[in-house]
């Protein structure tokens, strides 16, 4: 567990899958007909990937598949920016870029090694959790001035923070002995509680319940929902063929976006992918949207619902990634 969850970025995806003949080159294959793919970063952004590990040999037998899992993309809750992970000189750091003017990207922190983030609801704070070592811990600081960030947990092994629309206190996943849970930070008295097991935590604005991630008997990741005041637990997406993550709710409320498993097959080659699904938040209507042989991910919405922002290496030859925009079509 603990290998999988502190994996490594790629700064170039083409190093996931060296051994498929893959053409990354085209924006858009005919399974997405009907969806307008927008190029946010360029090359010089110097976007991580987070990494995807799978057997290298083409095979037609399911072989070992996994990818990393957090949240490294967010986008501003008044619309005019988008934040990633970006690796320039030796270090990972939050960018941000301004989706109107498209001009270059700011620095907004000065870590070492950031591995995921979140916006606060009003826009005016980010969180995020740092690798030092074996140590990963979370911080806060401001989205758009100064590189003050105050520490707000001290265990080892802490990531995945996000932020709650409803009392915007944190969420975020601690690796322990058993595995992980899910952990909330109150912001007015700094107060730490255990909520449930799992992992990717993506609380609900509409009750006291977050969705999380949580391992399936086959281990597949199902995507689950917990009311932590009623301890009602629902499983809302599983499938003994695919494997779910990094669950995030609409703005509305009536849509739940998340990283799923795909396969494809080119006829000389065979290979497990990362795509784009959506569903219903009790679970109904689950649809994939991107199909593209790239790995799709690392998805949030846009401010207003209509669009979504994910990273793929998907229109470059030499699989360099970028952030993309996708319109959704599903309303």
């Amino acid at each position: 567990m603990k290998k999988f969850v502190f994996a490594l970025f790629l700064a170039l995806a083409s190093h996931a899958i060296n051994a498929q003949q893959v053409d990354y080159s085209v924006v858009s294959v005919p399974q997405e007909s009907g969806i307008i793919f927008t190029k946010v970063t360029t090359d010089n952004d110097y976007v991580c990937m987070p990494e995807v590990r799978r057997d290298t040999k083409p095979s037609k037998v399911i072989g070992y598949f996994s990818w990393y899992t957090n949240r490294i993309l967010d986008a501003s809750k008044d619309g005019q920016k988008i934040a990633f992970l970006s690796f320039r000189n030796n270090t990972t750091n939050i960018f941000i870029k301004d989706v109107e003017r498209m001009g270059g990207a700011t620095q907004r922190t000065n870590r070492q090694n950031i591995m995921d983030f979140s916006y606060s609801p009003d826009g005016q704070n980010i969180c995020f959790s740092e690798m030092s070592g074996d140590s990963n811990k979370i911080f806060v600081t401001s989205s758009d001035k100064g590189y003050v960030c105050r520490q707000i947990t001290s265990n080892d092994q802490d990531y995945s923070p996000i932020y709650s629309p409803l009392n915007g206190n944190i969420f975020f996943t601690r690796l322990e002995s058993q595995g992980t849970s899910i952990w909330e930070y109150n912001i007015k008295d700094n107060f730490l509680s255990n909520i449930t097991r799992g992992m990717n935590p993506c609380p609900s604005s509409e009750e006291d319940a977050v969705y999380c991630v949580r391992s399936s008997a086959d281990n597949n990741n199902e995507i689950w929902k917990i009311n932590y005041k009623t301890g009602s637990e629902e499983c809302i997406v599983s499938d003994t063929k695919h494997s779910f993550t990094t669950p995030t709710v609409s703005p509305d409320g009536q849509w739940i976006l998340f990283v799923g498993s795909s396969v494809i097959d080119g006829g000389s080659f065979f290979y497990q992918n990362t795509d784009i699904y959506v569903c219903k938040v009790d679970g109904t209507e689950l649809t994939q949207l991107t199909y593209h042989a790239a790995d799709d991910i690392s998805p949030v919405w846009s401010h207003d619902g209509e669009s979504i922002y994910f990273i793929s290496q998907r229109g470059s030859s030499n699989g360099t990634a970028n952030v993309w925009k996708m319109n959704f079509i599903l309303k």
